[in-house]
């Protein structure tokens, strides 16, 4: 058994193709391969681990003695947003996809609710990027206090406030009314999201890390919660917890950046002797640089990474097993600024495992939690197949 399990989601950095692209309106998306077109990526500790191994990446050379075990995952459930990407990767299916407002808005029905409960007039209401809303909308809150609220193509409400304006705990409030509202199955999105921002005008307005997310409860027991039930460890860093509404979660640590999730991590891996998982979530390859269609930036984080995950590799002890993956595509280079429906990387490092092995791709996320369940014994979800038996020797 392994004790510490280390899975860290390098939030939307998918890996290419997926067999069912063509539905989503994806054709072409690759994340990884088209950021390496815009920037020559410096990767050798993810070269070390066999990233260039499994998928298609320009102008990296593939590490000498590459070790691990890796292969590639193919989404099973319905939908490329967040939630369904990590609930899958904890044993949840997702056959219907949470509603999205994208095109029209939120209906004048639940703006109504919102502003007669909150008792703050609704300004906004569209499709948008949060930097790029505030800019335009944001001196009209300082005067009247109104709500910014948006969307994206995800299924999410968001909700702009600023902090001297609206204070924290009234942000909260306001937030916590949205999702209320926003459990009526016709208004049923995935996540209501609070974004405080300070500035005084819009050439220095800025978001905060006061960000807090109000997820779904997901609508049946997941991995975390079979390990939390037996007793384990389940801790979360950065926004895993929202993801899941801290059902499961035993600890959370908060993060600001991808860096600080990388910091914290890399502590817990130095100084914690904790028994079961630390889950990790990167979501500024997303939230900065994917859906702001930025492939330079996006090139420029990896890079970073890698640097933090070279100082991470050798805390991993004999008992412990790193895995890295996502939980979808974000082509910074394809149209739009929405997700895009790919394949995913999944990389896993143990001190014993010698050369690398690429096993067969797994067709679904759900195999991860399978696997995690498997290795602690605990129960598991009616989906997903283990491969702990792959990376022990097993063909």
């Amino acid at each position: 058994m392994y004790k510490r399990i280390f899975v860290i989601v390098l939030d939307s950095l998918g890996a290419g193709y997926a067999p069912d692209q063509d539905i989503y309106d994806d054709i072409g998306a690759h994340t990884i391969l088209n950021i390496s077109k815009h920037h020559k990526l410096t990767i050798p500790n993810l070269c070390k681990l066999g990233y260039p191994n499994i998928t298609e990446i320009e102008n990296v050379l593939k590490h000498e003695n590459p070790i691990g075990v890796a292969t590639t995952m193919i989404e099973a459930s319905n939908g490329k947003d967040t939630m369904t990407g990590h609930w899958e990767l904890m044993g949840l299916y997702i056959e219907k996809p949470f509603i999205t407002f994208t095109e029209t808005g939120f209906p004048k029905e639940l703006i109504h609710e919102l502003e007669k409960r909150t008792n703050r007039k609704v300004i906004g209401n569209c499709n948008a990027s949060g930097t790029e809303i505030i800019k335009q909308l944001g001196e009209r809150h300082l005067k009247t206090g109104e709500l910014i609220v948006y969307t994206s193509a995800d299924s999410v409400l968001q909700i702009a406030m600023h902090e001297e304006v609206i204070p924290l705990a009234e942000q909260y409030k306001i937030a916590e009314i949205a999702r209320e509202l926003t459990l009526k199955d016709e208004w049923k999105v995935g996540r209501v999201i609070t974004r405080p921002f300070i500035g005084t005008n819009k050439d220095n307005f800025f978001r905060t890390s006061n960000r807090h997310d109000y997820a779904l409860k997901p609508h049946d027991k997941t991995t975390l919660n079979f390990l939390k039930e037996a007793n384990f460890d389940v801790i979360s860093v950065g926004k895993i917890a929202d993801i899941f509404d801290n059902e499961g979660i035993t600890k959370s640590f908060r993060t600001v950046s991808n860096e600080d999730g990388m910091n914290k991590t890399i502590e817990i891996a130095k100084n914690t002797n904790f028994t079961g998982l630390c889950f990790v979530n990167l979501v500024d390859f997303d939230a900065l640089y994917g859906h702001r269609r930025n492939p330079v930036g996006y090139g420029e984080a990896i890079d970073r990474f890698d640097k933090q995950l070279g100082t991470l590799l050798p805390l991993i002890k004999d008992d412990d097993l790193l895995i890295l993956t996502a939980d979808h595509g974000n082509d910074p280079t394809y149209k739009g600024t929405d997700h895009t429906r790919e394949i995913v990387p999944l990389l896993m490092y143990n001190p014993k495992m010698e050369n690398l092995k690429i096993i067969k791709r797994r067709r679904t996320f759900a195999d991860l939690g399978a696997t995690i369940s498997e290795n602690f014994k605990v129960k598991r979800t009616p989906y997903g197949t283990s491969f702990l038996s792959k990376l022990k020797g097993d063909k």
